[in-house]
């Protein structure tokens, strides 16, 4: 992105005389306004803002008394007038654009407060219907905003409340003017607010049926600048995506430790994805985005035991993902050893004490309920571009999957299958699970040869691999890996068919006495 050259001096000040004040969010405006007023500022306003500085006894011009012409068409047409967009608009350096001015009896308006109706609440409600959205498409509030903007050498323009403070500081330090390079400031803000709110509208309005739109549009909000990036040369800041849902892990709070660092952030959404993949009791060890350790339980504290301990090596400087209430006694066994990060739904006080004691480890919080926006996409930049596609989630079903193989699997290979399946989903191609009593036993994640992971996954389980169940989130394309998992003990095998092999696939699984599962769905994670 090119850098803005600007010629003339950023320090000259502009004088505040009259502001327009029209806010849908009514936050700090009238603590706001009435300091203007104390600096001498004059205050036009509409409608509710109106009402509400009236009320706090604030003297306010009506738009209408500005403009001699009367709100309309239920509001729809209030300052879309010259005596309101010439104030606005009109070069103060420029003489012929002032006389025009005083020839139209227009006076100057130096100061745009405003900020728009709120459409992207609106349509988060249940049931809106298509004439409620439109009603709360601001009209007079982004033209407004964009010609103060576009003036910003004559014209400030103010779109969020938390601005307010440091304006007035600065209007009383410099005796009612800015710099205009503040208003500048103020200026790209503004246009960043118009850009979001017309980006919700397009989205809104194209419908989820066409949601790989012919233009994308993608508006994020800075939450934090990071320390680096994957790598300490590298820069990088964390963003939130307009309308995030409540329960997504950019609303998560940071109850303790160090700030996040930018692969303490990749880790924390790996464990959650797969954390939320399971309803009972689950416990999810993840390093550098890979599963290390997955197990389900009774209670809480059986499964992080049984998790960590597929992989106790690799689970040094992990990070946790779990889905139900941390108390003391599960504190006290994570606290046992280097873990960089949790997230869990909650925290008892007792269980805070303990894991507080450990400065550096950072704990979050992400609430009981469940991100749950079916609509997400998952975006994947490359060089020029980017690439958009469904996320890979929901729970196949085991009413569409095949037995291929003589020998059924057992009702606790059914389990153990299914659990591997879903564990294998969140590890990175080419992915293969072992899988024992609802626990991981090894993971073989992200080998160019299928093989090969298969290999490491039993590397990893050693003895536990006698008797588990196999995940494969690709099929085999020959018969080596299905060789190589009998060599280990393993007893049955769940994978998504469709290689051209598949005959000599099948045909080595029921050699080796292992039943088979196709599930017709392929689930690569690159």
């Amino acid at each position: 992105m090119k850098q803005v050259k600007l010629n003339e001096d950023m320090k000259k000040k502009v004088k505040i005389k009259r502001a327009l004040v029209s806010v849908s969010n009514k936050d700090k405006i009238v603590d706001f306004c009435w300091r203007l007023s104390e600096l001498g500022i004059e205050i036009i306003s509409t409608g509710g803002t109106a009402k509400t500085l009236r009320e706090a006894d604030i003297p306010v011009k009506g738009v209408s008394d500005i403009t001699k012409f009367p709100e309309m068409l239920d509001g729809r047409v209030k300052t879309l007038h010259p005596f309101i967009h010439g104030g606005i608009l009109a070069d103060r350096s420029k003489e012929t654009h002032l006389s025009q001015l005083k020839e139209q009896g227009i006076e100057e308006i130096d100061m745009v407060v405003v900020n728009l109706y709120p459409f992207a609440q609106t349509i988060a409600k249940e049931d809106v219907t298509l004439k409620e959205a439109i009603e709360n498409i601001d009209i007079g509030g982004p033209t407004m905003i964009r010609s103060a903007a576009k003036n910003f050498k004559g014209v400030a323009v103010i779109v969020n409340p938390e601005r307010y403070e440091k304006i007035l500081n600065e209007l009383r330090d410099n005796n009612g003017s800015l710099s205009v390079e503040t208003n500048f400031s103020l200026a790209k803000e503004a246009f960043q607010h118009t850009a979001e709110y017309d980006t919700v509208i397009y989205r809104y309005l194209y419908g989820e049926e066409n949601d790989f739109p012919s233009r994308l549009n993608l508006s994020f909000d800075k939450i934090q600048d990071l320390r680096y990036g994957e790598n300490p040369h590298q820069r990088a800041a964390y963003y939130r995506e307009l309308n995030a849902p409540e329960h997504a892990l950019v609303s998560a709070q940071q109850l303790h430790g160090k700030a996040l660092s930018f692969n303490n952030i990749l880790d924390l959404d790996a464990a959650l994805g797969l954390v939320r993949e399971f309803t009972v009791p689950a416990a999810i060890v993840i390093k550098h985005t890979n599963p290390c350790g997955v197990a389900l339980a009774d209670d809480l504290l059986t499964a992080y035991k049984r998790a960590h301990a597929c992989d106790p090596l690799s689970a040094f400087g992990s990070v946790i993902g779990l889905n139900r209430v941390v108390d003391a006694e599960l504190a006290k066994e994570i606290s046992s050893t280097f873990i960089e990060a949790v997230i869990a739904p909650a925290y008892l006080e007792e269980a805070l004490e303990v894991l507080t004691a450990k400065k550096d480890i950072r704990l979050l919080y992400i609430g009981e309920g469940r991100s749950a926006d079916n609509s997400e996409k998952d975006i994947k930049r490359v060089d020029g571009g980017i690439l958009l596609q469904d996320k890979d989630k929901g729970v196949d079903d085991r009413s569409a999957m095949k037995v291929v193989t003589e020998r059924i699997p057992t009702d606790d290979e059914w389990g153990d299958l299914l659990f591997g399946w879903r564990i294998a989903k969140h590890v990175k191609s080419n992915a293969i699970v072992l899988a024992k009593e609802l626990q991981a036993v090894g993971v073989g994640a992200g080998q160019m040869s299928r093989v090969v992971s298969a290999e490491i996954a039993a590397k990893k389980a050693e003895e536990r691999a006698k008797g588990s169940v196999m995940a494969s989130d690709a099929f085999f394309p020959f018969r080596d890996g299905i060789d190589a998992a009998a060599a280990v003990g393993v007893k049955a095998i769940i994978q998504p068919g469709g290689s051209i092999k598949d005959d000599e696939v099948i045909a080595a699984a029921n050699e080796h006495n292992i039943a088979m599962v196709f599930t017709g769905k392929r689930h690569f994670k690159h």
